[in-house]
C-alpha cells in the first residue's frame, strides 16, 4: 500500500505544480483548462458548450485499473479534478462499488498535501437506559444493491487541482459457470482522459472471456446463461487473450463519450470469464504460508430435488412484479426435471397450498396443473411472511419424513416478496426463530427479495441461518430473468453433504470448509494458513454426497511444487501490469499497474484474510449467544484493521484539508482526523443494531436517483417554491390529534396511546371516494423526566385509493413509494413531483410530500428526521388534511369521522367551590374537556383547542381499538357502521 501511495505522489505533485506555475487567473473558462486528449478543433460545438457550462470542478482524468489474479480481484481508481475558478469549490469524489468488495484504502492530495485515510473500529451506539443499543428501525433499512456508493467530498482550492485514490479488494465469485467482474463508469461529467485497464491472471488455462456492451439501466445480472446473446464490446475496446493472460482496456475520448451519454452515466463495463478445470480435488494454490483451494466439479449427473415454491401475492405485486414473477415460473417449470419433487404456496393474507401435505413429481399433467395454479394467482391483502415460510418448512418437512422422499435428494424452499411483513408475525427476530425451529436444519431456504420495500436484512439472516442465499432484485430491473437466473444457479445441485479436510496439524483458522449444497456452474473457495513452512506435502479430503452414493476424494499436494507455480503467475501478473501504456500526459496508468502487481504479490494471504471476515461477519449474525457474539465481532473487526478492510465493523476516518475564504489552503492542517470525517458504506452483509448508521450526503441524488428522472418522463425535478398552508386538522407528535371545525368555529384536540407496530385508520372512505388513509407506528422511549414509559410516532403512512383504479402512495421518512401508472420509489431527501394520473406527489426534499387525489383532495405529510438523534428520539411523520372536499359525507376513521360534523361548547353546572367543566357535544355525546395549546408543523405554528382525554373516548365512535387495522393496505369498513355511537 505504501508503494502505491508512493506512485501516487510522484505523479500527483507533478500535475499539482506544474499547475501552480500558470499565471491565468482570471476567472474564465479556456478548454485548455480541460486537458483534452483531442485538438480543440475536433470536439463539437456541443461537447464545448457542455464543457464550458460546468461550474463545479472538472474530472481531467479517471483511470481505472484492476488486476484479477486467480479469481482475486484488486482495483486501483485514480480521479484527478481541476478547480478552474480563483474562490474555493467543493469537489465530490463518487465512485460505486460492487457490494461483495472491501475498501482497502482511500487516499487524497491536495494542494500539495497527501491526507491518507486510516480504517478504525467502529464504535457502539449510544446505549439507552434500559441498556439495549438503539435499534436501527425496519422501515429504514435500505435495500442494497449490486453497487454501492463511496462519495467523499472535499473543498479545493481556486486554480488547483485535488487527486483523489481509492482501493478496494473482492473475490469474484463463479454463477451459472462464469466469472463476471463489473467496473462502473458513472463519473456524472465528461471526462478529459478516461481509461479503464483490467488484467486476468489465472494459474488455469483461460477458456471463456466476453466483454458485454455497456450495462445501464435495467439489469440482468443473474439472467439465465441460456438467454445470453452475444453483442459486441463498448466502442474503443482492446482485448488481447493469451493462455493465461488476459487484457482488456477501454478509452473512450470526450467525444466517443459523449456519443455514448452526455450526462456521465456511461454505466457497467462488465467481463465475463472462465478457465479449464482438472477432474478430482481441484485446484490449490500456495504463496507465503497460506493456501487457497477452488473446488468446482463437473460432469456429474444432478441430485433429484425436492422445492417448494413460496410466492408473495399482496398487494404491492400487483402488475409488473406479478406478471414478470408468473414469467419466471412458467419458465422455470420447463427445467424441473424427471426425479425432482415440487409444490406452490402463494402468501398474501391467506396462505393457498397448491396440492395440500405433498410434494408432487415432475409429470405433463402436474406441470400443467401447477401452470393453472400460477396463472390464478392474483396479488391482494397484506404480506405475511411467517405464514408462508411455516406453510412451506412443514409441507417440505412432512415429505421428507414419508416413504416417498429419495435418500439423497436435495430439498430446499425459494422465497420470494417484495415487501416487509405486515400480517400474522411481523417481528423478524421472531420470524427468524419461527424458521429456524420449522426447518430444524433438514432443509435450505434461498430468499429473494423484489424491489426497494423489502426487509433485506430479514432475508438475508433467514437465507443465511437456513444455508441458502439471497438475492436482491432493484426496483428497475428485469425480474423475470433475474428470477430465472437465480433458479439456475441452485436449480441443479451436483453435490450435497459436503466436507473438505486437511491434515489436522498442517494447517489452522481454515475457513468454511463444511457446505450444505454444491450447485452446477458455482465454485467452492476455501483459504487456510500452514503451521509449519517444513512440512513438505498437505493431505486433503473431500467427502459428498451424489444420488445414490458416496464421493471420497483425497490426494497429497506437494507444497514446494505449488509454492512455486503461484509464485510463476503472480510474477505474470505483475510484469502484465507494468507493461500497460501509459495514458496521453499521464503517467498515472503505468505507475499504478506496478503498484498493484506488488500488492498482488500477497494475493493468497489476502484472499484468506477477506473469507475469514466475510465468515466472522456471517458467525456473527448466526450466532445463538451474546460471548458467541462477541468474540466473531472482535475476530471480524481485528482481521477487518489487519488487511485495511472497510467493513460493517469499521469505519473509515480521512481529515479533510482546510480551505480559507480567500480559496486558498490553510498554512497547515488545524485539526487530526476525527470520526466526524468518517466514510463508511453499506455492504452486502447487514450491520447489527450497534453498529452505526452509513454516513450519506443527502445534499445530491446519487446517480441511481439521477437516472430516475430519466427513466420516467413525467417526473420533474425543481426547487419547491410553494410556500404550505397550515392545516389543522392533523396527526402529529406522539401521536397528537388536532381537528377543526370551521362551522363551529372550535378546534378539538386528543391523543392516541397505540403501541408500537399498531396499524391506526386515520381516513376512511374506501365505498365512496376510494381513498383510504393507515398509519403505523413506531415506539420510542420517553424523554428523561417524562411522565410517561413510552411515546409513539407515525413511521409509515399507506393512502391506498381504489377509484377509478387501484393505486398507492406509501410514506416513510427517507422514501416515497407511488405504485400508479408505473411503481416508483423517490428519495425523500431530493425535489421531486410526479403525476401519476389519479395519484399525484410532491416532494419539498427533506421537509415534506403533498399528496392530492383526483385534484379535490390533498393530504400533507411533514417528514420529521434527526441528525444526531437522542435516545428517545425517532424519524418520524406528520399527517396534514388539506383539501378534503373529494371525501364524502361518509368518510370515517380518527380523522375522517369529523370532516363533516359540527360541535358545540357548552360547560356542566359547578358544583360546591369548584368551577364550572367545559363539555364537547359531539353527536349528542357530552364529552369532558379542557383547553390546550398545541404545536403543529414543527413547532412553527401554535394551536389553541379544546383536549378530550383518555384516548379520545366519547369524542371517537367506538374504542380507538376499533381503529386498529390488520396491515398497511387494510381498507376494511368502519365496523360499527358509520357516524354512529
Amino acid at each position: 500500500m505504501l508503494l502505491l501511495l508512493t506512485f501516487l505522489i510522484i505523479f500527483s505533485s507533478r500535475t499539482v505544480l506544474g499547475q501552480q506555475e500558470e499565471s491565468l487567473f482570471e476567472d474564465y473558462v479556456d478548454l485548455a483548462d480541460f486537458d483534452l486528449d483531442i485538438a480543440p478543433r475536433r470536439v463539437p460545438r456541443q461537447v464545448k458548450t457542455i464543457l464550458t457550462k460546468e461550474s463545479k470542478p472538472h474530472i481531467q482524468e479517471l483511470s481505472i485499473k484492476t488486476t484479477i489474479i486467480s479469481r482475486y480481484a484488486f482495483t486501483a481508481v485514480y480521479c484527478a479534478m481541476l478547480n478552474r475558478h480563483t474562490a474555493a469549490a467543493e469537489g465530490v469524489f463518487s465512485f460505486q462499488i460492487p457490494a461483495g468488495a472491501y475498501v482497502s484504502n482511500f487516499t487524497m492530495i491536495i494542494g500539495g498535501r497527501v491526507y491518507q485515510s486510516e480504517v478504525r473500529p467502529k464504535q457502539k451506539k449510544v446505549q439507552q437506559e434500559n441498556g439495549k443499543a438503539r435499534n436501527k428501525e425496519s422501515g429504514e433499512a435500505s435495500p442494497e444493491q449490486e453497487l454501492e456508493v463511496f462519495r467523499m467530498s472535499a473543498s479545493i482550492p481556486g486554480r488547483n487541482r485535488a487527486v483523489f485514490l481509492l482501493t478496494y479488494e473482492e473475490l469474484l465469485q463463479r454463477r451459472l459457470g462464469r466469472y463476471e467482474h463489473v467496473t462502473s463508469l458513472r463519473p456524472l461529467q465528461l471526462v478529459s482522459r478516461l481509461s479503464l485497464d483490467v488484467t486476468i491472471v489465472d494459474h488455469s488455462p483461460i477458456t471463456h472471456l466476453q466483454v458485454l456492451p455497456l450495462r445501464n439501466g435495467r439489469s440482468t445480472n443473474s439472467g439465465s446463461s441460456k438467454t445470453q446473446v452475444k453483442k459486441d464490446p463498448p466502442v474503443t475496446s482492446v482485448i488481447k487473450q493469451e493462455k493465461n493472460v488476459c487484457k482488456i482496456t477501454f478509452g473512450p475520448n470526450i467525444v466517443q463519450q459523449a456519443k455514448i451519454t452526455t450526462s456521465g452515466l456511461l454505466g457497467d463495463f462488465v467481463i465475463r470469464y472462465d478457465v479449464q478445470r482438472e477432474m478430482g480435488i481441484g485446484d490449490i494454490q500456495v504463496l507465503n504460508g497460506h493456501f487457497v483451494h477452488y473446488f468446482a466439479p463437473k460432469d456429474l449427473p444432478a441430485v433429484p430435488k425436492n422445492v417448494v415454491f413460496v410466492i408473495d401475492t399482496s398487494a404491492s405485486m400487483v402488475g409488473t412484479k406479478i406478471r414478470q414473477t408468473k414469467d419466471a415460473l412458467f419458465t422455470i417449470l420447463k427445467d424441473l426435471r424427471p426425479g425432482d419433487h415440487f409444490n406452490f404456496i402463494s402468501f398474501s393474507n391467506k396462505i393457498k397450498v397448491w396440492q395440500p401435505n405433498r410434494l408432487v413429481p415432475v409429470t405433463p399433467l402436474n406441470i400443467r396443473d401447477a401452470k393453472k395454479f400460477i396463472y390464478m394467482m392474483v396479488p391482494t391483502g397484506g404480506t405475511n411472511i411467517d405464514g408462508g415460510i411455516q406453510t412451506g418448512s412443514d409441507l417440505l418437512r412432512e415429505y421428507l419424513s414419508s416413504p416417498d422422499a429419495g435418500p439423497n435428494s436435495v430439498s430446499l424452499i425459494i422465497f420470494m416478496t417484495d415487501g416487509r411483513p405486515t400480517v400474522g408475525e411481523i417481528k423478524p427476530t421472531a420470524i427468524l426463530g419461527n424458521t429456524r425451529s420449522a426447518v430444524q436444519e433438514k432443509f435450505c431456504i434461498f430468499t429473494i427479495g423484489m424491489g426497494n420495500d423489502v426487509d433485506y436484512r430479514l432475508l438475508d439472516r433467514m437465507a443465511l441461518e437456513n444455508c441458502g442465499m439471497m438475492r436482491r432484485i432493484p426496483e428497475d430491473a428485469d425480474a423475470s430473468a433475474m428470477l430465472k437466473g437465480f433458479y439456475d444457479e441452485i436449480g441443479t445441485p451436483l453435490l450435497s453433504d459436503i466436507r473438505i479436510n486437511y491434515t489436522e496439524d498442517s494447517v489452522q483458522y481454515v475457513t468454511q470448509h463444511l457446505f450444505t449444497n454444491y450447485f452446477n456452474g458455482s465454485e467452492i473457495v476455501i483459504a487456510g494458513k500452514l503451521t509449519n513452512d517444513s512440512v513438505k506435502s498437505l493431505h486433503v479430503q473431500v467427502t459428498a454426497s451424489n444420488n445414490d452414493k458416496n464421493i471420497i476424494l483425497e490426494t497429497d499436494i506437494p507444497l514446494g511444487n505449488r509454492q512455486i507455480e503461484t509464485e510463476k503467475h503472480v510474477n505474470a501478473a505483475r510484469v502484465a501490469m507494468a507493461s500497460g501504456p501509459k495514458t496521453p500526459a499521464s503517467g498515472v496508468t503505468h505507475g499504478l499497474g506496478i503498484a498493484l502487481g506488488s500488492i498482488a504479490e500477497d494475493f493468497v494471504e489476502r484472499v484468506w484474510g477477506f473469507l475469514s471476515v466475510k465468515d466472522g461477519l456471517r458467525s456473527r449474525l448466526r450466532s445463538q449467544t451474546s460471548k458467541e457474539r462477541e468474540d466473531h465481532i472482535k475476530q471480524a473487526t481485528n482481521l477487518s484493521l489487519t488487511y485495511n478492510f472497510l467493513t460493517p465493523l469499521t469505519n473509515m476516518v480521512v481529515e479533510k484539508p482546510e480551505v480559507l475564504p480567500d480559496g486558498t489552503m490553510a498554512p497547515t492542517p488545524t485539526r487530526p482526523p476525527s470520526s466526524g470525517d468518517a466514510v463508511s458504506i453499506v455492504n452486502e452483509l447487514p450491520s447489527d443494531a450497534e453498529d452505526e448508521e452509513p454516513q450519506r450526503d443527502n445534499k445530491k441524488p446519487s446517480s441511481q436517483n439521477l437516472s430516475l428522472g430519466n427513466k420516467i418522463g413525467k417526473v420533474e425535478r425543481r426547487p419547491d417554491k410553494k410556500s404550505i398552508t397550515v392545516f389543522k386538522t392533523s396527526a402529529d407528535g406522539d401521536p397528537h390529534f388536532v381537528v377543526e371545525f370551521p362551522m363551529s368555529k372550535l378546534t378539538v384536540c386528543f391523543n392516541i396511546n397505540g403501541e408500537p407496530g399498531h396499524i391506526l385508520r386515520l381516513v376512511s372512505d374506501h365505498k365512496n371516494s376510494g381513498v383510504t388513509v393507515n398509519g403505523k407506528l413506531i415506539g420510542a422511549p420517553a424523554p428523561p423526566g417524562s411522565h410517561k414509559k413510552q411515546r409513539t410516532y407515525f413511521s409509515t403512512i399507506t393512502i391506498v385509493v381504489d377509484l377509478p383504479k387501484r393505486a398507492y402512495i406509501e410514506v416513510t421518512p427517507k422514501k416515497v413509494i407511488l405504485d400508479g401508472r408505473d411503481r416508483m420509489v423517490l428519495p425523500c431527501h431530493s425535489t421531486v413531483s410526479v403525476d401519476s394520473g389519479v395519484l399525484s406527489v410532491s416532494i419539498a426534499g427533506k421537509s415534506n410530500v403533498t399528496v392530492t387525489v383526483g385534484g379535490n383532495v390533498m393530504f400533507v405529510i411533514l417528514l420529521h428526521q434527526y441528525k444526531n438523534p437522542a435516545s428517545y428520539q425517532r424519524d418520524h411523520l406528520g399527517f396534514y388534511i388539506g383539501n378534503s372536499k373529494g371525501l364524502s359525507h361518509q368518510c370515517h376513521g380518527l380523522l375522517g369521522q369529523f370532516l363533516y360534523e359540527e360541535v358545540g361548547l357548552a360547560e356542566l353546572p359547578a358544583e360546591a367551590d369548584s368551577e364550572p367543566s367545559p363539555v364537547l357535544k359531539v353527536k349528542e355525546r357530552s364529552v369532558p374537556v379542557v383547553k390546550k395549546n398545541r404545536r403543529i408543523f414543527s413547532g412553527t405554528q401554535n394551536v389553541d383547542c379544546w383536549f378530550a382525554r383518555n384516548n379520545a373516548a366519547k369524542l371517537i365512535d367506538g374504542q380507538y381499538e376499533d381503529y386498529l387495522m390488520s396491515h398497511m393496505f387494510d381498507t376494511g369498513d368502519w365496523p360499527h357502521g358509520t357516524n354512529t355511537a
